[in-house]
């Protein structure tokens, strides 16, 4: 199973390995996803998800992370990892003729940690430095608690960093029950982008994981369809930091890439008509875009914005007006046509990044099972009509399904705010 350099295939154990070649490309990347995330903890572990993703580069059975700095760095590489509301993600970087290192350090992690006491309570106090970090940058605070408004009441909510007083008391026992059920087969995959190989990478992934087996199925409900919510959070930031958006389409729903479009001529880029119309022509925000955040069996299409309290709520109005205008007007000439070249611009561009392919290319086969190569990206982008962005259009912005956050200091008109005065 391949096409356009992308190649599928299993270990003997059950391990999905997903390869990317790039031909010149000086860099290889490998990646160790496992299908577990914040949206898989119960309330007595909030946070876990996060904190293990720490714990497991501070020592292995063979190596502290003294050592595992000085291999990766010594190969000319990098080791990193992320968590996030449904994959825990670990990867390792080098330029091409050290390879083997970086297979080698992201294995180790991944499959042999220690997790001692001593590693978990150093790391707590890493991540709970981060946690209360995270609540101080408002420009980033903002996308948590607009997502735990949408998806309030459901698994979706819990955000990757988790609750700072549950954080405190997780111990060892705790991280190492978490991992001895979900670290394995059936929740592993393996991603390999840049100069790889396929059959290589299939054989370090058979030698490395498939003794990793019988551990927990993760098993996930999707969420009910979101309806009409505001909320006001109190921060003592000097400007006001907003969330506005929609509910949207899981990944294998065919207007998931008109929704895309539809979000970027919103929102995407300085000739966008949000940025035209709320910055440029009233100056009511210092910043305003859009995203479309994916998850497997639901997403979002949110825009966001940074004002000062006294353009809060004019800049609320005017961006449904916006909304309203998109729906009722339709798109003016060769719009669309111009964001397809912004955002294929984009993706090519990001392309030209070993992580950062790696990084779309594990997402999208842990979101669904599925990928896409880069032609293939690019021409179902240019295959979307104006009558499909229209129906999206139509289909995602509504006012029963309209979910605002606001983060600040507020004024009085924006705490007693409520979503039935727009007019959408």
């Amino acid at each position: 199973m391949s096409g356009n350099n992308i190649s599928f295939a299993k270990t003997d154990g059950g391990v999905p390995v997903v390869t990317e070649f790039i031909p010149g490309c000086e860099s290889s990347g490998y990646m160790i996803a496992v299908g577990t995330g914040s949206r898989d903890e119960y309330p007595e572990i909030f946070g876990l998800s996060h904190l293990l993703e720490h714990v497991v580069f501070r020592e292995t059975k063979t190596r502290t992370s003294y050592q595992m700095a000085k291999e990766m760095e010594g190969a000319g590489g990098e080791l990193n990892a992320f968590t996030g509301r449904e994959l825990t993600a670990f990867y390792g970087v080098t330029i091409k003729e050290t390879k083997d290192v970086a297979k080698e350090m992201v294995s180790d992690i991944v499959a042999n940690p220690l997790i001692t006491d001593n590693d978990v309570d150093l790391e707590k106090k890493i991540v709970l430095q981060e946690l209360s970090m995270i609540e101080n940058e408002p420009e980033s605070y903002i996308h948590d608690l607009f997502s735990q408004n949408l998806w309030r009441g459901h698994a979706l909510c819990q955000d990757e960093g988790g609750k700072i007083e549950i954080v405190k008391g997780l111990g060892s026992k705790e991280l190492k029950e978490y991992y001895d059920e979900r670290y394995g087969i059936p929740n592993l995959a393996v991603i390999a982008v840049g100069n790889v190989d396929i059959e290589d990478t299939k054989a370090w992934a058979s030698e490395k994981f498939d003794g990793m087996t019988g551990k927990k199925v993760i098993k996930r409900t999707a969420p009910p369809m979101p309806k009409q919510y505001y909320k006001f959070v109190k921060n003592k930031s000097e400007h006001c930091h907003t969330g506005i958006g929609f509910p949207a389409y899981s990944p294998d729903d065919p207007n998931r890439t008109p929704a895309l479009l539809l979000g970027a001529i919103l929102g995407s880029g300085t000739s966008s008509r949000l940025f035209q119309n709320v910055r440029e022509k009233k100056a009511l925000v210092y910043s305003v875009y859009t995203a479309v955040e994916q998850n497997s069996d639901s997403a979002a299409m949110v825009t966001y914005m940074s004002s000062t309290d006294a353009n809060v709520v004019e800049a609320v109005e005017t961006t449904a007006k916006v909304f309203k205008d998109m729906k009722d007007g339709g798109l003016e000439k060769g719009e669309l046509d111009r964001t397809k070249k912004l955002i294929k611009g984009a993706i090519v561009r990001s392309m030209e990044s070993t992580e950062h392919r790696m990084y779309r290319l594990g997402r999208d086969f842990m979101l669904n099972g599925k990928y896409r190569s880069l032609e293939k990206r690019l021409q179902d982008i240019e295959d979307v009509t104006e009558e499909q962005v229209m129906h999206v259009a139509d289909d995602l912005i509504r006012a029963d399904r309209l979910n605002i956050t606001v983060l600040g200091q507020g004024n009085r008109d924006i705490k007693k705010f409520d979503p039935v005065q727009l007019d959408i």
